[in-house]
């Protein structure tokens, strides 16, 4: 499979698994997992396909379950599912990738989900200037999680390393230079 169609079934499973899966016909349980020969099907893939695209993902969006009989997408859904991540100590600062456009709002609201379930935040500045990057010029603000954490927030960590929160409110929000 080549770049272009990786990159194309790839976006066609985020749709699907994350936001719209009776398009193609399909129900995720309540924990945002369907059987991977129903996807199949649905999606007229291969498992070979199927595989090298969550294999090659560089963000690691979507997991297998531990038998390879289910899979999921590891967040970003705007369907109603949970992922049943347990709570985790984040790190001390977590960081979050915008745009300047977004920041009048982000000063007066803090960060929200939006029409996602959770903030995403990532534990390095250089994947928060890469989900900035997505929309224009990016802005990377750092998240004091451990002042956040102390004071009741809770996070959650994805399988593929993305932080979730329900959100940040603007105090414990500061820009990186």
């Amino acid at each position: 499979m080549d770049e272009k169609q990786t990159v194309k079934v790839s976006k066609r499973l985020s749709k699907v698994l994350r936001h719209d899966p009776g398009s193609v016909g399909i129900t995720l349980d309540e924990a945002g997992w369907v059987p991977v020969d129903e996807l199949l099907a649905a999606l007229r893939l291969g498992r070979a396909e199927l595989d090298h695209v969550v294999a090659t993902n560089n963000k690691r969006r979507f997991a297998y379950s531990d038998d390879g009989l289910l899979i999921r997408a590891s967040q970003g859904h705007t369907v109603e599912i949970d992922l049943g991540l347990p709570p985790a100590e984040p790190p001390a600062v977590l960081y979050h990738g915008t745009t300047g456009r977004s920041l009048d709002a982000i000063h007066r609201e803090g960060l929200r989900p939006m029409s996602r379930r959770d903030v995403h935040l990532s534990a390095d500045q250089e994947t928060a200037v890469r989900v900035g990057s997505r929309h224009g010029r990016p802005v990377v603000l750092a998240v004091d999680a451990a002042a956040m954490a102390a004071t009741g927030h809770l996070f959650r960590v994805s399988a593929n390393g993305v932080w979730l929160t329900d959100g940040v409110p603007p105090q414990y929000l500061s820009y990186e230079k």
